[in-house]
């Protein structure tokens, strides 16, 4: 037999229970007996004893509830204020900050590419001078700037702009020492050896 407790009006507990092993709860403003969503079987109020508080069959609740571990919970509330939105607004706003470091990402690999491109023509211009490598330093110092500044706002790992300052910085030193603009020093072990 299912029994059913009412809270005073004006509370919001409203407990059932069946059995001693399973107990339900449901959220409630007021404390009638048509705020329960029961099944249509339960619509007659002859199936429901006020004087003693009890059903005269087992009880079966509506679709609005939810089955967890062994309890059944019931989870309608009347005359609640639905909060704003908050998922939405975290939508917009990923959105936003995707297209910005997007922009980003693709502006300095669009600085790098120039940067390797001008180097290589560098490479196999005939009458190339030291001077032509001071526009291009240039441009690796903007890429550089640009690289901290996305590693400052989380776009980049700090070892990503790393790597790809390296990378600019690696090629350049490779031009400097083909063109014979830059001869290396000799490294202290080759020199200890000797």
């Amino acid at each position: 037999m299912a029994s059913l407790s009412l809270a005073p009006c004006g509370l919001k507990p409203l407990s059932l229970s069946s059995n001693g092993n399973r107990y339900f709860s449901m959220a409630s403003l007021s404390c009638h007996a048509r705020s329960l969503s029961l099944s249509s079987s339960f619509s007659n109020a002859s199936l429901f004893s006020s004087s003693t508080g009890t059903f005269s069959q087992p009880m079966r609740l509506s679709n609005k509830s939810q089955q967890r571990r062994g309890s059944l919970v019931v989870c309608e509330a009347a005359g609640s204020t639905k909060k704003p939105d908050s998922a939405a607004k975290r939508l917009r706003q990923n959105a936003k900050r995707r297209l910005r470091n997007k922009s980003r990402k693709s502006e300095i690999r669009r600085r790098m590419r120039k940067v390797f491109w001008i180097l290589n023509s560098l490479r196999k211009k005939k009458d190339a001078t030291p001077e032509d490598i001071i526009p291009i330093e240039k441009m690796i110092s903007i890429i550089y700037s640009k690289l901290d500044k996305a590693v400052r706002v989380g776009v980049f790992h700090k070892n990503t702009a790393s790597h790809r300052k390296s990378r600019l910085a690696r090629r350049k030193k490779a031009l400097l020492i083909f063109r014979g603009w830059y001869t290396p020093a000799p490294e202290k072990s080759a020199a200890m050896s000797a």
